[in-house]
């Protein structure tokens, strides 16, 4: 995608049907997760992305014969830790993680479970993202892995004793941190209980479900896998859903349009992912949801969005910001659309994402001379009226790209974004996508 992307106040309404590529943190876990099974694994609509490079390439660094035909990922695993599938390398594994925390955290909890020596490093941003809350509970498990000061590179050694469960009460509702922990809890000789202080993205936990993994859920919040485990695990055989969070840039350009309809096809209907979706109808959007499956214990479905002029303003708090905490741009720009006065609050963790996301969240709407103002731990935007053009920096980070791109839909003049390039982190097709819905966009 080229640096700078230009979207044009829409002239019609937007419509069309699109199905999305699979969701990005589901195509993390079963490309890594895969690795894991005996046989060959074949995950059809896995996301194509630059979010997802970095996992690939770790995979085949560490010598798993993975590869594409077309959108399907096919990975051929080597078996559990115990299983003996897995060689030890000589010297540490370099794995460079890109810009994704998702790829570093969910690494370091595997290669803590199979014992592999490694340093795992990123890009300067990645650098920037708390990772004790990684090494903590590790350590305590028994692995022998250091951070620096707190955040990446991660250094693991090789580890020359087992494993041990821990109870582990996190601080912070984090799947990445969840998911660390029960992969590397895959090895333990004895029972892990992780406890959160609010519901977090559960596809790690449903997904060892459905494959047969002791996982259960003695009480809310709390999730716990029991030894011993399986000595084999079946290949992987799912199509993904498509991005939850994705569609909710796609949902929003048409909620602010005047007489859109835009349906996307077959996407993630998880109740811990849709937050976004609530918020939107308590702030009365026209949104019709149409489930039609599950797949691995994930449902999916249709969701259509049409034209809503009525949008109120609400506040958000609490365990509602951890089941949108990704789709806050995209949420931003909906109360900007909405009369009266949105306030957000509990939503720090934002300020730990590709970038300060409170930070440039409230620049950017400042900048369509949008009344926005921070606060310690989340923001409020001041909606209703109509907003200007501007050029807006993407500040490194997908998402607020594509927010702000859809804001350009509402805009009195056009809206230009730099950095665009970013976008392709995790939605390569974005600017596509807009004009299939008969969006105005230039690139370049």
């Amino acid at each position: 995608m080229p640096n700078s992307l230009t979207i044009y106040p829409a002239s019609r309404p937007l419509r069309g049907e699109i199905a999305l590529q699979g969701d990005k943190s589901l195509s993390h876990r079963a490309a890594l997760f895969a690795t894991l099974a005996e046989g060959e694994s074949r995950i059809a609509n896995f996301l194509i992305a630059g979010v997802t490079e970095p996992m690939l390439n770790a995979c085949q660094t560490l010598g798993i014969d993975c590869s594409l035909e077309g959108h399907t990922l096919r990975v051929l695993g080597r078996g559990l830790p115990q299983s003996g599938g897995w060689a030890q390398p000589g010297e540490p594994i370099r794995l460079h993680c890109g810009h994704s925390a998702t790829t570093m955290r969910l690494l370091a909890g595997f290669l803590a479970a199979l014992g592999i020596p490694a340093v795992l490093d990123g890009s300067e941003g990645l650098r920037r993202r708390p990772m004790r809350r990684i090494t903590e509970p590790l350590k305590r498990m028994g692995a022998p892995i250091e951070d620096t000061n707190g955040r990446a590179p991660l250094t693991l050694h090789r580890r020359t004793a087992p494993l041990h469960g821990i109870f582990w009460k996190m601080p912070v509702a984090s799947a990445q941190v969840k998911t660390a922990i029960l992969l590397a809890a895959l090895a333990a000789d004895s029972p892990t209980t992780i406890t959160e202080p609010a519901p977090s993205r559960d596809h790690t936990e449903r997904l060892f479900a459905a494959w047969g993994l002791p996982i259960s859920r003695p009480r809310p919040l709390t999730v716990r896998l029991q030894p011993p485990i399986p000595p084999k695990l079946p290949p992987l055989r799912l199509t993904l859903p498509g991005d939850i969070s994705a569609a909710a840039f796609l949902l929003t350009a048409a909620m602010i349009v005047p007489g859109s309809k835009v349906t996307l096809r077959n996407v993630l209907l998880n109740p811990s992912r849709t937050g976004f979706l609530d918020a939107a109808r308590f702030m009365g959007a026209n949104l019709t949801i149409t489930p039609r499956g599950t797949a691995y214990g994930e449902p999916y479905g249709d969701i259509t969005a049409h034209y809503s002029p009525a949008l109120q303003a609400m506040s958000i708090s609490g365990e509602m910001v951890v089941r949108m905490v990704d789709e806050f741009p995209a949420f931003a720009v909906l109360a900007a659309a909405a009369h009266g006065e949105t306030v957000v609050r509990d939503a720090a963790e934002l300020r730990h994402k590709e970038s300060d996301r409170i930070t440039s969240i409230v620049k950017s709407l400042n900048a369509l001379e949008i009344d926005a103002a921070e606060t310690s731990d989340g923001f409020r935007i001041r909606g209703g009226a109509g907003w200007r053009g501007a050029v807006i920096p993407a500040h490194g980070d997908h998402r607020i790209a594509m927010a702000f791109a859809v804001a350009g839909l509402a805009a009195q003049s056009p809206v230009r974004i730099e950095g665009a390039e970013i976008i392709a982190q995790s939605f390569p097709n974005f600017a596509d996508a807009l004009r299939r819905l008969g969006a105005e966009v230039w690139e370049g």
